[in-house]
């Protein structure tokens, strides 16, 4: 029998079933535990994803939920996006906040640098995994949809000594709130998402720079993306918030270009782009032509986001400030410190039920504003999908616009559209390992899921093993 073991050893390690097998143990995202300080929501998560071949002292990006999202469904996004690939191309590390419901963007705590807001446990987890994850503290950005897009702003704002820039979809100018809304609340404002909010570039610019009166360092970019028919927040929104971080970042109100034909999804796009001082584009807009709240056909476009933020950049400092440095320009603090022990905690109140606050959910089901109420991340046909963005309604379309006609369309996209969550749309089927917070795709052969090679070394695997208990040899009938 010793021969027919040695062969059977053999031919296993020298079939793609070991890819599988490697595949299997890849990098997947992962619940952080102990990264919080005292006095932080209660109800606020971590997740991380530190992809198998991490680039020296690398950069971090904050990838932010949409309301009544979770880390695993905006992570899924990502992934449909090619964020997720870019991180295991490029090797940066992507944080993921998670709540399950609206992120508050409205009360006075989360409007406050480490203020025990939602906008302060975010903050923390980027201290969190500079410490645990070596990740670069001059190189931390930030992304979000829907109520993360929200986020995303308003941390840019808060934290302009910590992010370098971020990338929105369908969000607000940081600090948005109606004249007579609380600030005792939580979700985001009303009267924002209705598009009843309006102020000068001024207003809004000395708006931010009340958050940090202290700071004159450069301030983050920012690139936003919004729908001119989004039903949920208005986009009157994207207008207001190019009027305030034009003011923040010195631009003229007239972008440097102004382009048309732009293809974002299955619509046509307008994009703006503001070149800052040293040459570098600091700001730039797109806007989906026809395109609903996400838009929902165009999340997390790596195309795009990627070379914005400079994540296809591996080296220690950020392009912009590099571009700065070497003409003389920018002045000032060049920010990045990551000011790793200035948490502290100022107490521990409750965060805000939001009531009052408009908000709705992947179904467009109206929600309060802590995201209670309707089904959260509900898909178009009105049922929920599970924590990993799966369970969405046959015939969806997947976040970059491909048809995804199969039955096993994943939905994890805000606006009832489905995003191809974990990679495969159609052909894949997911599975959520709920106790690491992580999810894997597993291929049905013949569907285009996974690699033919993978299912014909299964089937040799089996083969060898029926030959080993028939004491045969493969490809022998000579028995040992």
């Amino acid at each position: 029998m010793a021969p027919i073991r040695s062969a059977l050893v053999g031919l296993i390690l020298s079939t793609p079933f070991l890819l599988t097998t490697r595949q299997a143990r890849a990098a997947s995202l992962q619940q952080v535990n102990d990264w919080a300080v005292v006095g932080l929501p209660s109800d606020v998560s971590m997740y991380a994803y530190v992809p198998d071949n991490v680039a020296d002292r690398p950069p971090l990006l904050v990838l932010i939920h949409y309301c009544g999202g979770t880390a695993p469904a905006v992570f899924g996004q990502a992934r449909g996006g090619g964020i997720v690939q870019a991180a295991d191309e490029y090797g940066f590390i992507i944080v993921v906040p998670s709540s399950g419901r609206c992120w508050d963007i409205v009360s006075d705590k989360t409007r406050t640098r480490n203020g025990n807001g939602d906008s302060h446990a975010i903050r923390q987890m980027v201290t969190h995994a500079i410490g645990a994850y070596g990740a670069n503290a001059d190189r931390v950005y930030a992304t979000g949809d829907s109520s993360g897009g929200m986020m995303t702003e308003l941390l840019l704002a808060l934290y302009p000594d910590v992010f370098k820039g971020g990338s929105t979809m369908a969000g607000m100018p940081a600090g948005c709130r109606g004249a007579n809304e609380s600030g005792n609340g939580g979700g985001y404002s009303g009267a924002c998402a209705g598009g009843d909010v309006s102020h000068t570039a001024q207003e809004w610019g000395d708006l931010v720079r009340s958050f940090y009166p202290d700071y004159t360092g450069p301030r983050p970019r920012v690139q936003m993306f919004h729908g001119d028919d989004d039903p949920l927040i208005d986009y009157n929104n994207h207008s207001e918030a190019i009027k305030e971080w034009s003011n923040v970042l010195g631009l003229e109100s007239t972008p440097t270009e102004d382009e048309g034909g732009v293809r974002l999804g299955m619509h046509q796009a307008t994009r703006q782009t503001w070149v800052g001082e040293c040459g570098m584009p600091v700001l730039e807009a797109f806007t989906s032509l026809g395109g609903d709240h996400g838009p929902s056909d165009a999340l997390f476009l790596a195309d795009h986001l990627i070379p914005f933020l400079g994540l296809d950049d591996t080296g220690p400092v950020d392009p912009v400030v590099v571009a700065c440095e070497s003409q003389g320009a920018g002045g000032g603090d060049s920010g990045g410190s990551d000011n790793a022990g200035g948490d502290s905690p100022v107490g521990d109140s409750p965060v805000g039920d939001g009531s009052g606050a408009l908000s709705a959910d992947g179904g467009g089901r109206p929600l309060n504003a802590d995201g209670s109420g309707g089904v959260p991340g509900a898909d178009a046909s009105g049922s929920a999908p599970n924590a990993d963005g799966s369970g969405g309604a046959p015939g969806a379309v997947d976040s970059l616009g491909s048809g995804a006609d199969a039955p096993g369309a994943l939905a994890a996209s805000p606006g009832g559209v489905s995003a191809a969550a974990l990679g495969d749309g159609p052909s894949t089927r997911a599975t959520d390992d709920s106790a690491q917070g992580c999810s894997v795709a597993l291929p049905h052969p013949g569907a285009g899921g996974g690699s033919r090679w993978d299912w014909l070394a299964l089937l040799a695997m089996s083969g060898l093993l029926r030959a080993a208990r028939s004491g045969r040899s493969l490809g022998s009938s000579v028995p040992d």
